[in-house]
């Protein structure tokens, strides 16, 4: 298969390339035009949906994969525009280039598509309504991808953290170094979910789906979660205890539980993150372990590379 991988420097992005390549040829994409590690790939801006349509056009792929987005939550409520141009419009013209070429779509979406007033883990029928820019952005990305080609899998993700990148793993590991105590918000509920396994069950999903056609049912909206759930606070308390153990920093700080109102911000948060998988489970076979073991995964990622004198992970 030929596969176009768009926003290969992002979190997801930079596992995606890895993961893909058992499958076929991976043409990547980054807005610089360089891969993390210096190496050079094809420079594309999300939001100049001229160049994406060429892109698509040029390449003629078998699946894109869009790993990229706009994702600076707060940024969003004033840059509105140019987050509604890489999150709806881009999709959009992914799509309708990919209807075009005969290709297949894989789009990541997100749990703030939902208002977060809830109790039991989101379904992806249940309904839609956005409390800030970014994630109505993103739910009009859905929409306009959707409207664009039926052929596309849409996979709706939160709380993702990995070894590089900007996450809050690694924020609260380098503000546990120096800190004797931590305030964390305990009234947001979700699922942690790292990087690698949504790349990894990406590709399983591709390989199932292979050159599926448009009218294949197993296409359409997907939530991609692991088990289990905690509060941000749970999760920072569960950081610097494994990262304490595994000798990633000198000590433990003190983490207190706080209001999330201790820490205003321009864009409004869900409160509940939670998302249920039991689709994904039930078309492509993919259930994810506790969220717990995910963090224990990412940060013996950071321990070996510490190891190995590749030192700290950018």
């Amino acid at each position: 298969m030929r596969i176009l991988l768009l926003g290969a420097d992002g979190q997801i992005g930079f596992e995606l390339d890895r993961a893909l390549a058992p499958l076929g040829r991976v043409v990547a994409t980054t807005r610089s035009g360089r891969l993390p590690g210096g190496a050079t790939c094809r420079a594309l801006d999300l939001a100049d949906l001229v160049a994406v349509r060429a892109l698509v056009l040029d390449e003629r792929p078998d699946w894109i994969l869009n790993a990229a987005a706009y994702t600076r939550v707060d940024d969003a409520e004033r840059e509105g525009d140019l987050a509604f141009r890489i999150n709806a419009d881009a999709p959009g013209a992914i799509g309708a280039a990919a209807a075009a070429v005969g290709a297949r779509v894989l789009h990541y979406s997100t749990d703030y598509v939902f208002a977060g007033r809830g109790d039991r883990p989101w379904r992806e029928n249940d309904p839609t309504d956005p409390i800030n820019a970014y994630g109505r952005s993103k739910l009009e990305g859905e929409t306009q991808l959707r409207a664009a080609t039926p052929a596309h899998l849409v996979l709706r993700v939160a709380w993702v953290h990995a070894a590089r990148g900007r996450n809050f793993l690694r924020t609260m590991r380098s503000l546990a170094a120096g800190r004797g105590e931590l305030r964390v918000g305990d009234d947001q509920v979700g699922a942690p979910t790292p990087a690698r396994w949504i790349a990894e069950a990406s590709a399983h999903a591709i390989a199932r789906l292979g050159l599926a056609v448009p009218g294949d049912p197993r296409f359409g909206t997907y939530h991609l979660a692991p088990a289990g759930s905690t509060t941000w606070y749970g999760f920072a308390r569960a950081i610097v205890a494994r990262a304490a153990a595994a000798g990633l920093i000198v000590r433990a700080p003190r983490v207190v539980a706080v209001s999330s109102d201790e820490f205003p911000t321009p864009a409004r948060r869900p409160a509940w993150s939670v998302l249920d998988a039991t689709a994904l489970r039930e078309v492509f076979g993919l259930a994810l372990p506790d969220w717990s073991y995910g963090l224990d995964a990412v940060l013996g990622e950071i321990a070996a590379a510490r190891e190995s004198g590749q030192g700290a992970i950018p």
